[in-house]
């Protein structure tokens, strides 16, 4: 089967899935690799995607934009709490800075890695409390 311009080099056994793999790919990368940078792509793709991406695309697109978002959020913030509220000479407030960050981190990432499994199999998944309600299905 050729390859068409707009499969992101994976084979697609449902509508948008390349894509959604895609999304989700990014989502991790923005995680793991090369923050920022990751995330300009997926919010650039969710901008130019998000009215005309299939269904199972255009969750996965809104849900890895969304949540990256909400990930950097509560990273910072909480961050930014725990130092205030500790100071910077405090050592607990180092200990407590980075459990916090380890806690929320390997989350994000262990749910990242569960989204991209159910893009790759074709299927839509909610990030647990952060992430956008799922489209009913028509």
């Amino acid at each position: 089967m050729p390859r068409s311009d707009d499969d992101f080099g994976y084979t697609e056994e449902k509508a948008g899935q390349a894509l959604a793999v895609l999304a989700e790919v990014l989502f991790l990368i923005n995680l793991l690799l090369l923050p920022g940078i990751a995330f300009l792509i997926l919010a650039g793709l969710w901008l130019h995607f998000r009215d005309n991406a299939p269904p199972l695309a255009r969750q996965h697109l809104k849900q890895a934009t969304l949540v990256s978002l909400w990930g950097g959020l509560l990273i910072v913030s909480f961050a930014g709490g725990i130092l205030y509220a500790g100071g910077l000479d405090w050592q607990w407030t180092w200990v407590a800075l980075i459990l916090y960050f380890t806690c929320i981190h390997s989350t994000l990432v262990l749910c990242g890695m569960y989204a991209l499994i159910k893009a790759m199999n074709g299927q839509v998944w909610r990030f647990p409390l952060i992430g956008p309600r799922l489209e009913p299905r028509k």
